[in-house]
């Protein structure tokens, strides 16, 4: 459905996003931020779903300033290669990966509004997009690791939130995320019976229940405040 072009962020580095477009004219644009295992088939498989639903759909290779045409599987192998990589990535001097997000919405906004949707550490780049970046006009992270701790807390978001989470994710305890809760009362927070990962149907972490009302509830926000 979807194709890789390249993007230019505003220090002119050049990188690649997957971008599927829509069977007709698109309500608005969705940029789809990875986890920490590249643009694989999963990422490239959430963006032509939004696609599907009449977004405009951008996923933006987050790990091109460190390696390029990175896409892992869910191994314990991977998984250390793809936390090696964040870390890499988190270790650029500001604003590092964002200007890259905020490339990719600039282009999503060619299709109208845009709303910012993004899992794991995407969640959490998700969750710094809502208070940083421009052009935005929804955030909905799912499971962003590390978005509960004080300091990530602490960010004021300039555009509505919906944030989700796994009430078993043992990388985001649940006493982190009613902190979350309670420091913004202005977020949509909802908790599922699931595990970190539970939208990914490649890992065994999979909730297919969870990932439909997850989703259901994406969806109706995005209608909402992008069209």
């Amino acid at each position: 459905m979807g194709q890789f072009i390249d993007l230019t962020a505003k220090d002119g580095f050049t990188y690649p996003a997957y971008v599927a477009e829509p069977s007709g004219k698109p309500k608005g644009a969705v940029v789809v931020v990875q986890e920490i295992f590249g643009i694989n088939s999963h990422i490239r498989s959430v963006a032509d779903g939004y696609a599907a639903e009449g977004y405009l759909a951008v996923a933006p290779a987050t790990f091109h300033r460190v390696k390029q045409g990175v896409e892992l599987g869910y191994s314990e192998d991977d998984m250390k290669a793809g936390f090696a990589l964040k870390m890499a990535v988190e270790a650029l001097p500001a604003p590092g990966v964002m200007q890259d997000i905020q490339a990719a919405v600039d282009y999503a906004s060619k299709a109208g509004k845009v709303g910012i949707v993004g899992y794991c550490w995407g969640g959490l780049l998700t969750w710094r997009s809502a208070e940083q970046l421009s052009g935005l006009a929804a955030a909905a992270p799912y499971y962003g690791g590390g978005m509960t701790t004080p300091e990530e807390t602490a960010r004021k978001p300039k555009v509505p939130v919906l944030a989700q989470f796994g009430k078993k994710d043992h990388w985001i305890p649940v006493e982190t995320v009613e902190a979350f809760k309670k420091a913004h009362p202005e977020v949509e927070v909802h908790v599922y019976e699931a595990d970190h990962g539970f939208n990914c149907d490649q890992r065994g972490s999979y909730n297919a229940e969870s990932a439909k009302l997850a989703k259901e509830r994406t969806l109706a926000f995005f209608a909402k405040h992008i069209g």
